[in-house]
């Protein structure tokens, strides 16, 4: 990643040839995807945001957080809360009895219709990030055909994410646009826009709590190389350099957006604690790839003390995980031991039978263009994955068969209904075990090499 606004190679990173925008075909591509899946299985989470329409909109500020006729009530952020309070006025135009808050469990056609294309719509947010992700990938690697760009290759990874479509577009969640929200941060952050970081990252917190997992990764980044403007020449800390102007600029907006999202209801903010990663990032920060670097292990240590408490979440750590796979084949291997068992550990979710081939058909592709794509990529370097981490993997196909296919044709499915679950829970969790060892153990290695040089 580097800081600059435009990447090499052509003064436009998403035109193809004669000037025609690939990367406009990859999103109405996966948009219309995301139009084909309406029709699709939804989870409680449907429920659970149609009855958050219902309390914002019929019901006064101070009692948001109160209601209880439903027992999802609401527990997002307040910015959340403004957000389905916005929505609720477009939603009575579709169908006015989906904002009755007695009306548990209301799903008419003109619901379904109106809850799934407002996902799909606020994905614009997410679409628009990717691009700016993708200005910021720098173009050592120059290439001929399109399809080996490391921006188009980038685009594909985020856009048609496997994992953030069955979540939002199968199972129903907005993380789609939250998602953009924290990418569209760490672009600006790249770019050396340090204040529109900071500012998307603050309204990014009170739109969904679980972003603070990385919280620690945006504030030393920030402090580091923004509020101290210099380094030394062995790229130590200038501790002169200290510029309490930027202190106060970055304390402003964390305090204004707070007192914004919080004021009206008088809660607590919590603070974060540091972890070994972050003391990484402090004494040489390496730019923007050491900030995601930090960014992806913050996300993945607080997953791996929650894994069930909101599965969902390996997404915080494999969406920005994406922009450091095109740029080493260190990072790519990781990414498709992350990407691949992180996904799959999804499957669960997802436990009808008519959404059992889209699933395996969507994670398939995805799988197979990961690995393609950062083979051909790194096709000059050593293979991105040794014989043991392939043999894991593959063995996930063998585990899928057992538990979607011979499982439930046997006793065991009356008398032991979780083992499916069990078994893909424990098997995922040995491949994120791994993959985080692997990029702490990547990380702390090149913290203690730059230092070495350093000296």
């Amino acid at each position: 990643m580097r800081g600059g606004g435009r990447a090499r190679n052509g003064g436009g990173p998403i035109m193809a040839a004669g000037g025609r925008s690939w990367f406009g075909v990859l999103a109405l591509g996966v948009s219309f995807l995301k139009c084909l899946l309406i029709p699709t299985y939804h989870s409680t989470d449907f429920e659970v945001h149609r009855n958050w329409l219902a309390i914002t909109h019929n019901l006064p500020l101070s009692q948001w957080y109160y209601e209880a006729t439903s027992e999802w009530t609401l527990d997002y952020p307040p910015f959340f809360a403004w957000f389905e309070y916005a929505l609720s006025h477009i939603a009575k135009y579709f169908d006015p009895k989906m904002l009755v808050i007695e009306n548990l469990n209301y799903s008419s056609h003109a619901t379904i219709f109106f809850q799934r294309f407002s996902v799909i719509f606020t994905d614009i947010l997410f679409i628009y990030a990717v691009h700016e992700c993708c200005r910021c990938v720098n173009g050592k690697r120059s290439a001929k055909d399109i399809l080996e760009k490391p921006t188009f290759i980038l685009a594909v990874l985020l856009l048609w994410n496997f994992g953030l479509l069955i979540v939002d577009h199968i199972h129903f969640q907005y993380n789609g646009f939250l998602f953009g929200l924290m990418l569209l941060s760490v672009a600006r952050l790249c770019q050396k826009r340090y204040l529109e970081g900071a500012l998307l990252f603050a309204i990014l917190l009170h739109f969904k709590h679980i972003y603070m997992y990385v919280a620690p990764a945006y504030g030393i980044y920030l402090l580091r190389s923004y509020c101290f403007t210099a380094n030394n020449a062995d790229g130590s800390l200038k501790w002169r350099s200290f510029s309490f102007l930027h202190v106060i600029l970055l304390a402003l907006i964390v305090c204004l957006v707070s007192a914004l999202s919080l004021g009206p209801f008088i809660v607590l903010v919590m603070t974060p604690s540091p972890l070994p990663s972050v003391f990484c990032l402090w004494f040489k920060p390496q730019g923007p790839r050491g900030f995601l670097q930090c960014l992806v292990l913050c996300a993945l240590s607080s997953f791996m003390f929650g894994w069930h408490v909101h599965e969902k979440a390996i997404l915080l750590a494999i969406l920005p995980l994406s922009l450091l796979s095109v740029q080493r084949a260190k990072d790519a291997g990781i990414y498709l031991i992350l990407t691949t068992t992180g996904h799959f550990s999804l499957f669960p979710l997802l436990f009808t039978a008519p959404e059992l081939p889209i699933k395996i058909l969507l994670m398939l592709l995805f799988t197979v263009y990961s690995f393609s794509s950062l083979k051909s990529l790194f096709r000059r370097d050593r293979p991105l994955l040794n014989w043991l981490e392939t043999i894991y993997l593959i063995q996930l196909v063998p585990l899928e068969i057992f538990c979607e296919i011979i499982f439930p044709l046997t006793s065991w499915k009356l008398q032991l209904p979780f083992v499916p679950l069990l078994l893909t829970s424990v098997y995922c969790a040995l491949g994120v075990t791994y993959a985080w060892l692997k990029l702490y153990i990547s990380v702390l290695t090149e913290h203690v090499s730059v230092r070495q040089k350093a000296e």
